[in-house]
């Protein structure tokens, strides 16, 4: 999904260690649907001190059912999947920074005939992060990263710069502002949390198999949605928690692209209710 979250994700791979989710869009004024199941697994090795070296995978599972009349067999589009993975390092550095590098091979295709040379896509990024959550000084929480992405299905040829902020405001709201994904929490108790958020998500993958549409030809196809709404997160355990997010998208683009990613056919784009629930084990 899928979208590299930058230093967003190299940090919860410190702290998220698996994760069993699913997603649902339905198409409010059509028969199409898209569901996704993902599931995550990390494992974080320390070195010495802080210094972690991180192993990883991830893999989702996108069904699109296209129930609309398409100008094309929508059956080639039954199944997608995107299989990550994760390999990270971290390290602290002098006062309250934090480096880390991180390399995402990724597989996204129809994995209708096995692996092919076009379904291997390569991401990474290089990150500071200022961890001032646990800080003895006084001040409020609060964590800064800064980095520089690179992600091959994003189709620019340079890395793109990533920023994202947290701050706890005080023992009942913190927020976080940057992009994927943004957000406003309110702790209900230590168990119990709402939030308001914001956030892109999406995929791109290789059609192994590719479409033919009023006489031109897709090998590709993309999703990228923006969605804001309400989640809700509660502690099972300690390490154990259960969350859902529902929203409304207000940005839904899929598109069938050639090899230079020009799009070639725009399927159904129409705004609808968005649904994310799942568990994860964090430390």
């Amino acid at each position: 999904m899928v979208f590299v979250l930058g230093g967003c994700q190299i940090y919860a791979q410190l702290t998220d260690l698996a994760r069993l989710e699913y997603s649902f869009i339905p198409s409010s004024r059509s028969e199409d649907q898209y569901t996704r199941l993902r599931a995550i697994l990390n494992y974080p090795i320390k070195i010495k001190n802080e210094n972690y070296v991180i192993v990883g995978a991830e893999y989702n599972r996108i069904i699109l059912n296209l129930e609309e009349p398409y100008p094309f067999d929508t059956g080639v589009l039954d199944r997608l999947h995107v299989i990550d993975l994760n390999l990270g390092y971290t390290f602290e550095t002098r006062g309250d920074w934090r480096l880390g590098f991180q390399f995402n091979p990724r597989i996204a295709s129809t994995l209708t005939r096995g692996i092919t040379a076009n379904d291997i896509f390569f991401n990474g990024g290089i990150y500071a992060i200022k961890d001032r959550t646990k800080s003895a000084d006084g001040s409020k929480p609060n964590r800064l990263i800064l980095g520089l992405t690179y992600n091959t299905t994003v189709g620019v040829p340079f890395p793109l710069p990533f920023i994202s902020y947290y701050r706890k405001i005080n023992d009942k709201w913190s927020y976080s502002a940057g992009i994927p994904k943004s957000n406003l929490k309110y702790f209900f108790s230590d168990k119990a949390i709402l939030q308001g958020f914001a956030l892109l998500d999406g995929y791109f993958a290789n059609l192994q198999q590719p479409i033919t549409v009023n006489g031109k030809t897709a090998e590709n196809i993309s999703l990228s949605v923006a969605v804001a709404g309400l989640g809700f997160e509660y502690l099972l355990t300690k390490h154990l928690v259960a969350y859902t997010y529902s929203g409304f998208t207000f940005r839904l683009d899929n598109v069938l692209r050639n090899n230079n990613r020009d799009e070639i056919f725009r399927l159904d784009n129409l705004n609808a209710f968005y649904l994310r629930t799942g568990i994860k084990f964090k430390i």
